[in-house]
């Protein structure tokens, strides 16, 4: 599938992208409100300033992924890699992070307000300036 075919189904109404394979895509500042990429290889694709509120990304792959300043409200993200991840000025209000790898990624100043960390992976994450307000961390204690 090619970026401008799912961005021509998704206008036309279809949420539904599981296990698409598009690494390297680039859907920066795209409005994808509640897709689901869940299984989905999306390796080194570039998000920058896009809106994935409510998206679904469980078991996706998002390793080396540019995600700075993405709106990620609400979104699934279990068991999802997001290893090395950019995802700088990011907002993670209420996202569910359970399980997922953020092994080396950058979260400085992301916002993971009430943000479910629990059982994520954070070996060499960078989370300087980031809002772990009510977050649920990885050893279950709330922020």
């Amino acid at each position: 599938m090619e970026v401008n075919e799912l961005l021509y189904l998704y206008t036309n109404g279809e949420r539904n992208f599981t296990r698409v394979y598009l690494p390297e895509v680039n859907l920066c500042r795209a409005n994808l409100i509640g897709i689901d990429f869940s299984g989905a290889t999306l390796s080194g694709a570039k998000f920058y300033k896009a809106n994935l509120s409510e998206a679904d990304f469980l078991c996706a792959d998002l390793c080396w992924a540019f995600l700075r300043q993405v709106n990620l409200t609400r979104a699934n993200l279990k068991y999802t890699d997001l290893c090395n991840t950019d995802l700088k000025m990011a907002i993670l209000y209420r996202a569910n992070l359970y399980r997922a790898n953020l092994s080396g990624a950058d979260l400085s100043a992301a916002n993971l307000t009430e943000a479910n960390l629990s059982c994520a992976k954070l070996h060499g994450t960078i989370l300087d300036g980031a809002n772990l307000t009510g977050a649920i961390m990885p050893d279950s204690t709330t922020n």
